[in-house]
C-alpha cells in the first residue's frame, strides 16, 4: 500500500516533464471543459532560461514547472501559457486541469 502513495507522489513530480515531453507543436489543446484553448506554440520544460511573457513571479512560476505556449483559438482569442502542473493528459491532443480563461495571457508588447 505504501508504494502506491509512494509513487504517486514521484508520479507528479515526474509527470511535469514526462508530460511536456510527449507535447509537440501545433497540438490542439483542451481544457477542463472540453473546450479548445487553441493549439501548442512551444514547449519549454522546468528550469528552462526562456522567460515568457508573464508578469514577474507568475513567469519565475512557469519557468520553475516548465510550460506550454498555447496560440489562442475562438472570438477575441490571445496566446497563452499552461504550466506543467495545469496539463491534466498528453494523448492526440494536450488536455488541462483548468479552463482556458483560467490560463496566464501573454504580456502585449504594443501599447
Amino acid at each position: 500500500m505504501s508504494g502506491d502513495s509512494d509513487s504517486n507522489s514521484g508520479q507528479s513530480e515526474e509527470n511535469g516533464d514526462a508530460l511536456l515531453a510527449r507535447i509537440t507543436p501545433g497540438m490542439a489543446v483542451i481544457d477542463v471543459d472540453g473546450e479548445q484553448a487553441g493549439n501548442v506554440g512551444g514547449v519549454h520544460f522546468a528550469g528552462t532560461k526562456v522567460l515568457p511573457e508573464a508578469p514577474l513571479g507568475i513567469a519565475e512560476d512557469l519557468v520553475d514547472t516548465g510550460y506550454v505556449l498555447i496560440d489562442g483559438a475562438g472570438h477575441l482569442a490571445n496566446d497563452a501559457y499552461a504550466g506543467g502542473d495545469q496539463i491534466d493528459d498528453v494523448t492526440d491532443v494536450v488536455t488541462l486541469n483548468v479552463r482556458r480563461l483560467d490560463l496566464t495571457r501573454v504580456e502585449s508588447t504594443t501599447p
